[in-house]
């Protein structure tokens, strides 16, 4: 991709598009092995520090090629040793990266658009509307800058991060090609070298480009879920009017059937108080999963202003699993983590040039809401 420099930012390029690059300035393939080990396992953005790249290389690539993953503006680290950037790209826009340790175990969070499309009810980054698709520098820039921070550089077996889902801001399958390169680049040994098993796409429900995606790569996926029928579904995941829950789920069995290994769709269930976290949920569900072999992340929601929904109680949570549980699958609940720093699971927000007009939409419902919540009601007006 050449960027605004004129110059082709080399943080993006797969192996394939690196060897191209090297063979269009006239140099020898192997260079590109070489160049992606400096850029993502040494995470060197200076040409000079490449020592084992001759001179008069160096001075070629300085003059036609750059390294430049995103701006960072500020790196949170919350009490549960949670991490927190937030990034600016191109567009002007801010996206957030998140960190997660747990136990042996480093998971990070890679955003994918500057805001969302989809516009979720119960997520506060689709609130924000959207602006731009993120390049595959500034998706695979995420890792880069993360791997970093945390000195594990060069890349060793012990790294800090060990998984990275594409769950941050954005809908990935509607940022096609460069979701599909980063992703590409976190496999690969020239790379980061992370496991297809540890490399997760979240989709909220595309449907034609699910298969697309199993055509091109074999990472493990994962489906926001959130409703076990359509009537709901289409309240809480709009996309879902255009995309119904049988023919998603029927998407998502091909591709994992793709994958082989026993491997399985990891099904992503936001529970809402009063909404979708009632007994009858849990039987509508067990019923629609009977035939998908999936694991089931249960989420409790993480509240934020004028929402309309509440986290459910711990009973209800433990209730909804055990329901889960008896019908023999395996259920998580997960942990809420980072929610002091607004890292936690739908709270990703950062600051979108929003193009579609919602966030002023919703801030200007939100206003109202405010405004009357403050007001005296006629009763205990003097």
């Amino acid at each position: 991709m050449t960027e605004a420099t004129g110059k082709i930012n080399l943080l993006g390029l797969t192996q394939p598009e690196m060897e191209q690059f090297f063979e269009q300035i006239g140099e020898k393939r192997f260079r590109a092995g070489q160049v992606m080990k400096w850029i993502h396992h040494f995470g060197v953005d200076d040409f000079d520090a490449m020592s084992n790249v001759g001179k008069a290389l160096r001075e070629k690539l300085k003059a036609c090629a750059e390294i430049r993953g995103p701006e960072v503006v500020s790196e949170d680290i919350s009490t549960d040793g949670t991490r927190k950037w937030v990034v600016r790209v191109a567009s002007g826009s801010c996206v957030e990266t998140v960190y997660i340790p747990q136990g042996g175990r480093g998971t990070l969070c890679v955003s994918s658009q500057a805001g969302c499309a989809l516009d979720c009810s119960f997520c506060s980054t689709g609130k924000q509307g959207f602006n731009s698709d993120l390049s595959a520098a500034e998706v695979i820039g995420q890792v880069w800058i993360a791997n970093k921070s945390f000195g594990t550089v060069p890349a060793k077996i012990d790294r800090a991060i060990t998984n990275v889902v594409m769950m941050g801001m954005g809908e990935p399958l509607l940022n096609f090609d460069n979701v599909v390169a980063a992703m590409k680049i976190m496999m690969d040994d020239l790379g980061y070298g992370i496991s297809k098993r540890k490399v997760t796409l979240s989709t909220s429900g595309v449907v034609p480009m699910i298969d697309k995606l199993g055509e091109v790569i074999d990472v493990s996926l994962a489906l926001s879920l959130h409703a076990p029928n359509d009537a709901l579904r289409n309240q809480l995941v709009p996309i879902n009017k255009k995309y119904p829950l049988e023919m998603l789920l029927a998407a998502c069995k091909r591709y994992v059937s793709r994958l082989g290994e026993k491997r399985v769709l990891t099904i992503e269930y936001t529970l809402l108080k009063d909404v979708n976290d009632q007994p009858a949920h849990a039987e509508e569900m067990i019923a629609l999963l009977k035939d998908v072999p999936c694991k089931i992340n249960l989420i409790p929601f993480n509240p934020f202003p004028h929402s309309g929904y509440e986290r459910p109680s711990n009973n209800a949570i433990r209730r909804f699993q055990d329901l889960l549980h008896k019908a023999g699958h395996n259920v998580t609940v997960r942990t809420t983590r980072g929610e002091d720093i607004d890292a936690a699971c739908g709270q990703l927000v950062g600051q979108v040039m929003d193009r579609t007009r919602r966030s002023a939409r919703y801030i200007a419902v939100r206003e109202l809401s405010s405004e009357a919540d403050t007001t005296p009601s006629s009763a205990n007006r003097t």
